[in-house]
Formats: structure tokens, C-alpha cells, sequence
């Protein structure tokens, strides 16, 4: 008998959501618990998998608007269905383990190619012709004083002195926005329509930081088995910041003003889907460690779709890292029903006056876009200053200790 497969419940509210590409073909044979479809909804793309293995029945196409509790395909246990293809990169690395024939110089085949220049007929060796190809390049460019024969090295010595010609396209293809895409358009949107945004810009000198991550990088490892990024300093000095400006640390529901006491800080991750927001919860009692390894495990599911809706709401403040594309400066866009959000940007050495003098520095551009509704210039700027003074004294993140540093990074 076949097992029907439906659209799980994904989250709360979401009552549709779209089947946006099958893993498998119809009468493929998969295994239990086998990833067979992407569902792409408003808040996350989640995987379908199978209940049990056998042959598989599509009853969706690809593309298609899909309610939860939908039945979108069977699998049918007593079948064993047609055996799975190996993917392309398994050919590819079979073909690689082959050893090449080898052949003599005059068992070879040389492809004869008529050219412009007075009918004369060049040879070419295979695998020179096979990088003519490949490159698109003109035969007659490439003979020169009536040479017979053209081998690797001459195409080589062209292709490093003349341009390569490349083939104009006038193609282009459409896609349909996925679920994920339209949701985020539609809360960015209703976030600068409805709310009195405003940035506040300040810079961070990164050298404290920046020393103690050589200094004990390697001991960090070892203790924790997880690399000391720049992440967890900012997310540390966020949630005691939070902790001393709470309306920043607030929501706008409705007409009223939600204070939390703890920090939910969403981390924005880009993925294969678009940008995500796991929130790592009540981060104002994690250290340092615990940290780095809940933003490494909630970033690497979001990257892999395994990410959960629960995994993704109810953040209280959200930080962004614009500066791994290499951003030097922007303007983040709140995460509405938050009023704040905190972008980092990329790290550049420049010189600075430090105690009368000009250095060199690592510095760090950063901003803090707040709902001027219920967030005060005052109190935003205060907000990124306290930010910058514990990432530039690490110590001051810790109230009591001999050795600050070894004591927030639990060494």
C-alpha cells in the first residue's frame, strides 16, 4: 500500500506555501528518510522527506502553491523503482581515476583544418584543437608564417598575447519570486513605509581584537573546538548594551511598546534561498565559546535548509555583517517588530590620530538604524558608543577577573 507524503506544518499562520523544485523523478526509487523536495514558504525554505523507501509517485509539479496537510506525493513499498542516476561530479570523478591511453607520437590523429592564407591545409593536434574549441578562437589567427602544424605550446603563446574572443548573447530567462523573496520584500518595504528610520554611524578601532584572536586563536580551539571569530565579541557587547538601553532592546506591537528582558539577537545569514535571521536565544547569559558555537550551528542549518521557523522568530535586535561581501558602509533596514538593528561593515587599515600621533588601525565602519518612534538620538548613539568601548577594551565586558581577556574566553 502507498505511504502518502504531505506538506508538513511549517510554522505558525502559514497556511500555503510552494513546492519550488523535486529532488527525485516520478518512479525513482528513494530511501527512508531520503530529501526529496524543497518547500519554500513566507518565513524559510524547509526539506520534504520520505517516510519510508520504495518507488516514489509525483503528484505536484514544480512551482506549484501547495497548502499544508497537502498530499504531494506516494511512495509505494513493495516497488523498488527505478535505481537512482549517479549525480554528474560522480562521473566526472570516476572519469578522472581513469589512466590515459598512452601513444606514440605517430599513432596520434591530427585533425586537418583548411585555412584562409593560399590553401594551405594546417595539421593540428587533438589537444590543441580541443583548446581551439573550447576558447572559440579563429584558426587563421593563429597561423603565422604558413606553420604546418599547430600544437599545445602555440596555442598557449597566442592565447597569452591576444585577447580572447568572447561570444556576444542577447538570451535572458524569468523566474517566479519565490515565497521566501516576496515575504522579505513585503516586511522591508512596510518597515521604511512605517517606521521614522534613522542611522547613527560611528568606526571601531578592531586592533584589541584583532590581537586577541592571534594571540589566542589556537588556545580558543582547543578549549572550545570552535574558531574565535569577530561575531561573538559583537554579540557580547550588544547583549550588555541592550542590557543598559532597553528601549532599543524593544518591539512595536499594535500600539504598544513590548520591553523584553532578554536578548534575542537574530544573526542575518546569506543562503542559497536569499537572507535569513536565526536568533540565538537569551544571548546576554552565553559567553564568548557559547556564542561562536550557537551563530557556526544556526548559520551552517540556514545555509543547508535545515533550518526551523522557531529557529527564526522572535528576535529582539538583529545584527548584520555587510562587510564579508566587502561593504564599507550602508544604511540596515530594520527587522520590523524590532526598532533597532546593527550593521558591521568591512575592516580597513587607515590612518588614525592616536595620543598626538597618525597610526595605521584596523578600523571598522559601523551603524545603527533605529524607529525614531520610540528611539531617541540620544540613546542610539549612546547605544553604538558603548558598543565601541567594550569592543575596544574587551575587558570591560566582564565586571570582575585577574586576566579579563582569559577570563571572557573561558582560557
Amino acid at each position: 500500500m502507498a505511504i502518502e507524503i504531505k506538506i508538513p506544518q511549517i510554522g505558525e499562520s502559514i497556511s500555503e506555501a510552494m513546492l519550488s523544485s523535486w529532488l527525485v523523478q516520478d518512479g525513482d526509487h528513494v530511501e527512508k528518510d531520503q530529501e526529496i523536495a524543497e518547500i519554500d514558504s513566507d518565513k524559510a525554505t524547509i526539506m520534504l522527506n520520505t517516510e519510508e523507501a520504495g518507488e516514489i509517485k509525483l503528484l505536484v509539479e514544480e512551482g506549484a502553491k501547495v497548502v499544508i496537510g497537502e498530499v504531494v506525493c506516494s511512495v509505494d513499498p513493495t516497488k523498488s523503482g527505478k535505481k537512482k542516476a549517479p549525480a554528474a561530479s560522480e562521473n566526472k570523478v570516476e572519469a578522472k581515476t581513469e589512466s590515459p591511453k598512452k601513444s606514440s607520437p605517430e599513432s596520434k590523429s591530427l585533425d586537418t583544418i583548411p585555412v584562409e592564407s593560399a590553401d594551405l591545409k594546417v595539421s593540428i593536434s587533438p589537444v590543441a584543437n580541443e583548446m581551439i574549441q573550447e576558447k572559440s578562437l579563429d584558426v587563421n589567427e593563429l597561423v603565422k608564417h604558413k606553420i604546418l602544424r599547430i600544437s599545445k605550446s602555440d596555442v598557449e603563446s597566442f592565447t597569452s598575447n591576444a585577447p580572447i574572443k568572447k561570444q556576444a548573447s542577447r538570451e535572458e530567462h524569468s523566474e517566479e519570486i519565490s515565497t521566501l523573496r516576496k515575504k522579505l520584500a513585503e516586511r522591508l518595504v512596510k518597515s521604511k513605509n512605517e517606521s521614522a528610520m534613522l542611522t547613527t554611524f560611528n568606526e571601531v578601532d578592531m586592533l584589541t581584537i584583532m590581537d586577541i584572536r592571534k594571540k589566542y586563536g589556537k588556545a580558543f580551539i582547543e578549549k572550545h573546538h570552535i574558531k574565535l571569530g569577530f561575531m561573538g565579541f559583537f554579540t557580547k557587547a550588544v547583549s550588555i548594551a541592550l542590557a543598559e538601553f532597553p528601549e532599543i532592546n524593544a518591539s512595536i506591537e499594535n500600539d504598544k511598546i513590548i520591553y523584553h528582558d532578554f536578548m534575542d539577537i537574530g544573526i542575518a545569514v546569506s543562503s542559497p534561498k536569499g537572507l535569513m535571521v536565526p536568533v540565538i536565544r537569551n544571548a546576554e547569559i552565553l559567553s564568548i565559546a557559547e556564542l561562536e558555537k550557537e551563530i557556526f550551528s544556526l548559520a551552517d542549518k540556514a545555509r543547508n535548509k535545515r533550518i526551523t521557523i522557531e529557529e527564526m522568530t522572535g528576535g529582539t535586535f538583529t545584527i548584520t555583517n555587510g562587510g564579508v561581501f566587502g561593504s564599507l558602509l550602508s544604511t540596515p533596514i530594520i527587522n520590523p517588530p524590532q526598532v533597532a538593528i546593527l550593521g558591521m561593515h568591512k575592516i580597513i587599515e587607515r590612518p588614525v590620530g592616536i595620543n598626538g600621533k597618525i597610526e595605521l588601525r584596523p578600523m571598522m565602519n559601523l551603524a545603527v538604524s533605529y524607529d525614531h518612534r520610540i528611539v531617541d538620538g540620544k540613546e542610539s548613539v549612546s547605544f553604538l558608543v558603548r558598543i565601541i568601548e567594550m569592543l575596544e577594551n574587551p575587558g570591560f565586558m566582564l565586571s570582575e577577573g585577574k586576566n579579563p581577556v582569559n577570563a571572557l574566553l573561558e582560557l
